[in-house]
């Protein structure tokens, strides 16, 4: 079972806007960091919270109407602002409402005045730029925060080099009071994290009883074939992608490399005996299913004797969440977005043993230590 402890518990405190469904919150718990509130919208997301979390305080509502009630001295405000106007996963749109939701970020720093400002979005930020002044929104939020005070740092993260097990890459703002943390270094990127130990055994033991966890043999897929096939006892399991046919990566995996960014809409899931993968030429004129007639991609077709999809809790393994985090929706739907959107738990983890260090120097309780071969970029 996946599990974790809690770490360098300390008197910090943070508050989340945008929780989702806690990635970023539980990260910075982890590190020892005390929970003050949160901020969400979305109903199951807030169940999840709720359910997981009966301690914590969660204001579920629209952020554009939110004050906090903790009034005590801030140290970190935490805010996983919506990716989606920018993510190369969306429509990418400049103009998109949420994408200056980041304002809601500030009005609430300007407020509160953390110690510490913790943002966390998607690498597009770097280049798409902000529709009222045609800047780039990494530095226009990094103006807009220097307006009430804060000196930002950012930076850009391959997950799977900092404890996650994905090549998911995450944009992470750090904004501080004047000159306060100057001393602030981002983690180093370390090897990557590869799969195995977080999902090989949920792929072999169909017996394992988890939250959000019921793993059956069955895929239903005009794109697939389940062959039914005999095979051999020593077979295992294997990871493969059941969406997104056209895309060049070989949907069939390894254990011991990092798996492709979770997201919100592609399906991946298992295969055993005789899994292959092949790209076939789509017939685009009489078949059903033709989303775009007029391209002249191949397509990956799948044959393997059993196939079934991952389970919520598969997923969330890979953004590694502990086992006894419990998603609650309605659907699968709403579990996927949950885990699809989240900040992977120990990559947020990391960020915050590297936000606690500083608060210590600047404290007074560590020596400040500089580490080689960090990258820092400064507005």
């Amino acid at each position: 079972m996946l599990k974790y402890k809690i770490h360098n518990k300390n008197d910090y405190t943070f508050l989340g806007l945008f929780t989702g469904a806690g990635g970023l919150d539980l990260g910075f718990e982890l590190e020892g960091f005390q929970h003050t509130e949160s901020n969400e919208i979305l109903d199951y997301a807030v169940n999840t919270l709720r359910h997981n979390r009966p301690n914590w305080t969660i204001i579920h509502g629209d952020v554009k109407e939110y004050t906090p009630s903790f009034k005590k001295g801030l140290d970190v405000l935490l805010a996983g602002f919506p990716c989606q106007g920018f993510s190369l996963g969306g429509n990418r749109n400049e103009a998109d409402e949420r994408n200056t939701l980041y304002r809601e970020v500030v009005r609430i720093a300007y407020i509160m005045q953390p110690r510490v400002i913790v943002l966390e979005n998607v690498l597009n930020l770097r280049t798409m730029r902000h529709p009222e002044t045609g800047k780039p929104f990494a530095q226009q939020i990094s103006e807009e925060l220097a307006s009430i005070g804060y000196t930002t740092k950012f930076d850009f993260f391959r997950v799977s080099e900092h404890g996650a097990p994905q090549t998911r890459r995450r944009f992470i703002f750090i904004a501080y009071k004047g000159d306060t943390l100057k001393h602030f270094r981002f983690p180093k990127k370390q090897r990557d994290t590869t799969i195995r130990d977080f999902l090989y055994e949920l792929g072999q033991d169909l017996t394992i009883e988890l939250p959000n966890h019921n793993p059956e043999w069955g895929f239903k897929s005009y794109a697939h074939t389940e062959t039914g096939e005999p095979y051999a006892e020593n077979e295992i399991a294997i990871p493969i992608r059941l969406s997104r046919t056209a895309s060049d990566g070989n949907p069939i995996r390894n254990f011991d490399s990092p798996f492709p960014a979770i997201d919100t809409a592609t399906v991946w899931g298992w295969g055993i005996g005789n899994v292959t993968a092949k790209r076939i030429e789509k017939e685009r004129d009489n078949s059903k299913f033709v989303r775009n007639p007029n391209s002249d991609a191949k397509l990956w077709r799948i044959s393997a004797s059993k196939i079934r999809p991952f389970t919520a809790r598969e997923y969330a393994r890979l953004q590694t969440f502990p086992d006894d985090w419990v998603f609650l929706g309605d659907n699968k739907r709403e579990l996927q977005l949950q885990i699809g959107n989240a900040v992977p738990v120990l990559f947020a983890k990391n960020i915050a043993s590297k936000v606690r260090q500083a608060l210590e120097v600047l404290d007074g309780k560590k020596e400040v230590k500089v580490e080689a071969g960090e990258q820092i970029t400064m507005f």
